[in-house]
């Protein structure tokens, strides 16, 4: 049963290089950051939107995070750390676990776009000091402990053509 009304306060913090990696795994594809954030709030009173980006040494993704500011959400950034020998890494879980902490005193509801394990803890903490939580992912990229934990999970993949971008034409190979 969901439980969702409209003056529920809701704030969504998305992990958007695990959405990205999923989509581009799963379906050589792009997010539709706009249709997620819609149904993340689902009618009800928005209250904050983050969205956990990475910034590269050539800013190529800048048109992105502007995009992402257009929809409402707003950006944490953090530099792509790039280790001897080749190894890039750009941790966002502490951050998000932290901002969900901070932020379920104000909201009623918190929803977590992403399908990381590791938010676990994170789901449990919230949920047993009263909040609601919900979970938005790709359904076979996801943890299963955090489907069973989180109060409502949505999986993406039910109504892949939604989430999504359509790709465009013009970026298929000319024959």
């Amino acid at each position: 049963m969901t439980l969702k009304n409209k003056d529920q306060r809701v704030a969504v913090f998305i992990d958007v290089q695990n959405l990205y990696h999923s989509a581009k795994n799963l379906y050589q594809t792009r997010v539709n950051f706009g249709e997620v954030l819609k149904d993340a709030v689902a009618g009800r009173r928005l209250i904050r939107a983050f969205g956990y980006v990475v910034r590269t040494k050539t800013g190529e993704e800048k048109p992105f995070f502007e995009a992402l500011l257009k929809l409402g959400i707003e950006t944490r950034t953090k530099d792509l750390q790039e280790y001897y020998g080749g190894l890039k890494k750009a941790d966002w879980d502490v951050g998000i676990a932290v901002d969900a902490i901070k932020t379920s005193s104000a909201v009623d509801v918190i929803v977590l776009v992403s399908g990381d394990g590791d938010f676990a803890p994170l789901v449990e903490y919230l949920k047993n000091h009263g909040k609601r939580v919900e979970v938005m992912a790709f359904g076979k990229s996801t943890s299963s402990k955090l489907k069973e934990i989180a109060d409502e999970f949505l999986d993406l993949e039910t109504t892949v053509d939604k989430y999504l971008l359509k790709q465009r034409k013009w970026l298929l190979p000319l024959r």
